[in-house]
């Protein structure tokens, strides 16, 4: 089992020292959340699920590529991830050259983790279509796996043309793992079909069950089973102690992010306490 770290739950002036600190005690990532911009009208903020607002307006945005390529600098062997990046938001050159490039500078640590996204007001305040945005990332994905592996690229479809391009350099890994988040049917079969892995939302072992099989589904229907390796992601956060991990992998779960701390400024004690449990650090 290997062992993610959210920052994205802590407050960011915490991220260079958690960071840090995972990677010294052997974690095998850091994963990054990611919005582009958030509108002051909440009206297209409700929260699926919920009757409230999911964002507010004042929370700190970063550029999440690019905060992962500085901490690439920080440290030596973790992986740098997003969980998730609205990948469709931009144009895939834009998108394929900021993971390209964390990539590059991080040795081939860089795990692009993308989701279609939730909340519309920020689509709307981008100009770009909402309710195509499924499609939108399905094709960008697909334009992005060519401009990192062929020499030059032209491409005519739905939502991107353009003619032939050279796109260099390629990511420092031969394939840049590319994993769907997202729970829909949607993202479960974009997972099985176009991705490396799927990243789950929070979850315990019981509620995770239903997308799993639901998973396993769509990739024996896209005969994906077995043609190339397929990563399982879940946001376990209230991991109950080194008994539970064994049940998590029989469900064939390779990576579990979790979050060991009750409070952000007791996050690196409580990840050496983790790893101590857990890692053998």
């Amino acid at each position: 089992m290997r062992f993610g770290v959210p920052l994205g739950l802590l407050h960011p002036d915490a991220w260079r020292d958690v960071a840090v600190a995972a990677d010294e005690l052997g974690f095998e990532s850091v994963w990054l959340p990611e919005h582009l911009v958030f509108a002051t009208d909440l009206s297209l903020a409700v929260y699926p699920g919920t009757d409230r607002p999911g964002i507010s307006p004042r929370t700190p945005l970063f550029d999440a590529p690019a905060y992962l390529c500085w901490l690439a600098g920080l440290t030596s062997r973790i992986r740098l991830g997003t969980a998730v990046y609205l990948y469709a938001l931009r144009h895939p050159f834009v998108s394929a050259r900021a993971f390209a490039t964390l990539d590059r500078v991080s040795g081939g640590r860089a795990v692009c983790g993308v989701g279609a996204g939730w909340y519309e007001g920020e689509w709307v305040a981008a100009g770009v279509d909402f309710a195509g945005r499924g499609a939108r990332l399905d094709e960008a994905i697909e334009v992005t796996r060519r401009l990192w592996s062929e020499p030059v690229v032209a491409h005519t479809g739905r939502f991107y043309a353009f003619p032939e391009v050279a796109f260099e350099p390629k990511p420092v890994q031969e394939r840049l793992p590319i994993l769907a988040g997202g729970e829909s049917e949607a993202a479960l079969r974009r997972a099985a079909g176009l991705c490396d892995g799927w990243i789950s939302m929070p979850h315990s072992l019981e509620t995770i069950r239903p997308r799993l099989d639901r998973l396993a589904v769509l990739r024996d229907r896209h005969g994906a089973t077995g043609d190339r390796p397929f990563s399982l992601t879940v946001h376990a956060y209230e991991l109950a102690g080194p008994e539970e991990v064994p049940r998590w992998e029989a469900l064939g779960v390779d990576r579990m992010i979790v979050r060991p701390w009750r409070r952000g400024r007791d996050a690196v004690a409580a990840l050496e306490t983790f790893a101590a449990g857990h890692l053998g650090s």
